[in-house]
C-alpha cells in the first residue's frame, strides 16, 4: 500500500464540506485544518473528541472529552493496578455545550464542564497538562512532548460516491512520558517516571455504525523509547492504515493492513497482530468492558490492557523489539 505523507498545513474539508482531496495521506505533526468540522448541513454526523490514556506502575487513567452533535460525553477512569478496583465517572449531557474542543488539534484548550465531571486539557510549550475532578478522583498530570517528538495523524476516507462525505482525521500520539499527582478518596499518589501517556484525537464526519480495533505500546527496550500503534477493522479497504512504530521520537509509518487475531469468547487469551512489517503478541492482564444503549446510541468496548512482545519493522527496514512495553488493545462496536 502506498499512502502520501503530507508535510504542509492542509484544510481537512473544502467549501462544499466534502474531505478536500489535498488532505488524503498521513502526516508526523498534527498539519490539518480541522475547523470545517463541525460545519453546516451534516448535523448528526459529526465526531469530535480528545481521549488520553495514562499508564502508570500503580493505576491506568482515562480521560475522554467529545461532542457528536446531539450529545456530549466526557468521562474519567481510574483503575488500581494492585487492588484491581476501578472508578468509571461517565456524564452524558445533550448538545455540546459542556463541552469546549479546539478547532485543531493544539489551537486551544478541551474541557468538560458538569456537576460531576470537569476536565480541562491544556497545551504547553513542551506538553500537555491534563486535570480531572470527580466525587472521587482528581489529577493533575503532564504529558511531556520531547523535542523533536512524532505522532501520527492519518485521514480514513469512506463512501467515495458524490465526493467523500464520510471521513475521519485522527491523531495517534504515543510513548509521550508522563508525571504529576493522582488522587483517589484523599490518597495521593505520584506519577513516577516510566508513566506513560497516550493521546487520540479525532475529528470527522462518520457513518452510523463502525466496528474497530485499535491498539498502543509505550517503553523502553533496549535503552531506546518505544511507541507502538496499530488500527484495523474501520481502516480496511480505505486506501489508509494507522500503523506505525515510534523509536526514541522518530516515527516509523506502516503501510500494510496487518491481521488481527484474536478470540472474542475469551478476551484475556493472548492476542497476535501480524504481517510482513510485524510479529505481535498482547498479553492481557485486565479487560475494561463497557456497554452502552441509550436511544439512537449504542456502544460495546472490550479494552483489554496488557504487555506487548515481538518485533515491527521500521522504515530502514530494521527489526525493532517491543517486549514488555505495556499498552491496550481494544474491540469496538458502536452505532452512533
Amino acid at each position: 500500500m502506498i499512502e502520501r505523507e503530507i508535510t504542509e498545513r492542509v484544510a481537512l474539508t473544502g467549501a462544499d464540506g466534502a474531505l478536500n482531496p489535498a488532505a488524503l495521506g498521513w502526516s508526523r505533526l498534527p498539519l490539518h485544518d480541522t475547523s470545517g468540522i463541525p460545519g453546516r448541513g451534516h448535523w448528526g454526523r459529526n465526531k469530535r473528541w480528545e481521549y488520553w490514556g495514562v499508564m502508570t506502575p500503580t493505576h491506568i487513567v482515562a480521560l475522554t472529552v467529545s461532542c457528536i452533535d446531539y450529545l456530549s460525553l466526557h468521562s474519567v477512569w481510574v483503575f488500581d493496578r494492585a487492588t484491581g478496583e476501578a472508578i468509571d465517572e461517565t456524564v452524558l449531557s445533550p448538545g455540546g455545550r459542556s463541552a469546549t474542543l479546539p478547532k485543531s488539534l493544539g489551537e486551544g484548550p478541551a474541557r468538560a464542564r458538569t456537576r460531576k465531571v470537569t476536565l480541562d486539557i491544556d497545551e504547553m510549550e513542551d506538553g500537555t497538562r491534563l486535570r480531572a475532578r470527580t466525587a472521587r478522583v482528581c489529577f493533575d498530570i503532564t504529558a511531556a512532548r520531547p523535542a523533536g517528538h512524532e505522532s501520527l495523524g492519518v485521514v480514513v476516507p469512506w463512501q467515495r460516491a458524490r465526493g467523500i462525505r464520510r471521513f475521519q482525521y485522527t491523531v495517534k500520539d504515543v510513548a509521550r512520558p508522563a508525571h504529576g499527582t493522582l488522587t483517589i478518596d484523599g490518597n495521593g499518589f505520584e506519577v513516577p517516571a516510566g508513566s506513560w501517556a497516550v493521546l487520540d484525537h479525532g475529528r470527522g464526519r462518520w457513518p452510523y455504525q463502525v466496528w474497530w480495533n485499535w491498539a498502543v505500546g509505550s517503553g523502553i527496550v533496549d535503552r531506546r523509547v518505544i511507541g507502538l500503534q496499530l488500527g484495523s477493522k474501520w481502516t480496511d479497504g480505505s486506501g489508509a492504515t494507522e500503523n506505525a512504530v515510534v523509536v526514541d521520537g522518530r516515527l516509523s509509518k506502516i503501510s500494510e493492513e496487518l491481521v488481527w487475531d484474536y478470540d472474542s469468547s475469551n478476551w484475556m487469551t493472548p492476542w497476535h497482530v501480524h504481517g510482513e512489517s510485524a510479529a505481535l503478541t498482547f498479553t492481557p492482564f485486565y479487560n475494561k468492558h463497557s456497554q452502552t444503549n441509550v436511544l439512537v446510541i449504542s456502544t460495546r468496548t472490550d479494552q483489554l490492557f496488557g504487555t506487548w512482545s515481538g518485533w515491527v519493522l521500521d522504515d530502514a527496514g530494521v527489526r525493532v523489539s517491543v517486549d514488555g512495553i505495556e499498552g491496550w488493545a481494544e474491540d469496538v462496536l458502536n452505532r452512533w
